[in-house]
């Protein structure tokens, strides 16, 4: 075969072999599996006789801030995870995303047994000290034997920080929630005298939580964040006081522009280190928090119809921009148009 002749043959082929490359259909990726989910297993019983409680239930609260952070219109942070025990005490949580949790048990009868922080040898009111339960996909994880105590009960009065007058229709909280403007509030709520009582706490020392509108949220104490507050001491089959002033708090206001705005649109403040719920504002044309000097927070604005939009323009909690409150008012617009 003559030198040209390979030539011609060799580039015939050549072009052969991409026509027929470029004509193949591309070889479809497969999308990376999610993990398996996992699970935890628990035995809830009465702390001083041992005996089986039966239908407590357990919510797994992430550790992590992003996962606790994922809180919207009338839910408690609590997470998106949990269940409740049977006739015999045992507690079987399943479908559980992995990762790190804590559990809050809540008796079905709170005039038996108090509410719960799970710790490694009895409750707490303290989530920080509660154990840690590591999640792994595909397996069941077991806690430690949940043991309640007998419940307690919590009485108060809310004042303005500035007048002393009282404060009517507080929200006062154990675990922050979002409230929902349609349908109420679900736990305790100061009267028109500013008075509250909370019950069916379990006998250690719980940190509590204050909102009102016009004034800045805080915890027991008057602080911005739960690490700092001053929890209350409750005692068994007793009553404890603790009264709370709040503080009018520095402004947090912005603008919203949205193509459409959702019926109830929120800007909720969160804690930048730990996630806890620190503020919530309806929106109209623009929202106004009230936050403490000192607060480091993340905002997020539930405002449309499409995902949240975190400040500044971000799509999640960890890539959202702190905020470091002073004590002159601060402005955040959000964009959604």
């Amino acid at each position: 075969m003559s030198p040209t002749l390979l030539r011609k043959l060799t580039t015939t082929i050549a072009v052969a072999l991409l026509v027929v490359e470029a004509a193949a259909p591309a070889v479809a990726r497969t999308p990376e599996a999610a993990p398996a989910p996992g699970g935890v297993r628990a035995v809830v019983r009465d702390a001083a006789t041992g005996a089986p409680v039966p239908y407590a239930c357990a919510a797994l609260v992430p550790t992590d801030p992003a996962a606790l952070a994922a809180v919207t219109l009338g839910e408690d942070q609590l997470g998106r995870y949990g269940g409740c025990a049977d006739e015999q005490g045992s507690l079987v949580t399943g479908d559980v995303a992995p990762g790190e949790y804590r559990l809050l048990v809540r008796p079905y009868d709170t005039t038996r047994h108090g509410w719960q922080w799970v710790g490694r040898h009895g409750g707490t009111g303290q989530r920080e000290r509660a154990l840690a339960v590591r999640v792994r996909a595909g397996a069941v994880t077991s806690a430690p034997d949940i043991r309640l105590d007998p419940p307690g009960s919590v009485v108060g009065v809310v004042t303005d920080a500035a007048t002393g007058a009282p404060v009517p229709r507080a929200l006062v909280m154990v675990v922050p929630y979002v409230p929902d403007p349609k349908y109420g509030d679900h736990g305790p709520t100061t009267d028109e005298n500013g008075r509250y009582t909370i019950t069916g706490l379990g006998p250690y020392e719980w940190p509590v939580q204050f909102a009102a509108g016009g004034f800045a949220t805080v915890w027991s104490g008057g602080v911005g964040t739960r690490a700092q507050a001053r929890g209350v001491r409750v005692h068994a089959q007793r009553t404890a006081t603790l009264n709370q002033a709040l503080p009018a708090g520095i402004p947090v206001s912005g603008a919203v522009r949205v193509d459409e705005l959702l019926t109830y649109a929120q800007v909720l403040a969160f804690d930048a280190s730990t996630g806890d719920l620190a503020g919530v504002a309806d929106v109209g044309s623009g929202y106004a928090l009230r936050l403490l000097p000192g607060q480091r927070v993340k905002l997020r604005c539930d405002c449309s119809y499409a995902p949240p939009v975190w400040h500044q323009d971000a799509a999640d909690f960890d890539a959202a921009t702190p905020l470091r409150l002073r004590r002159t008012p601060v402005v955040v617009d959000f964009d959604l148009g």
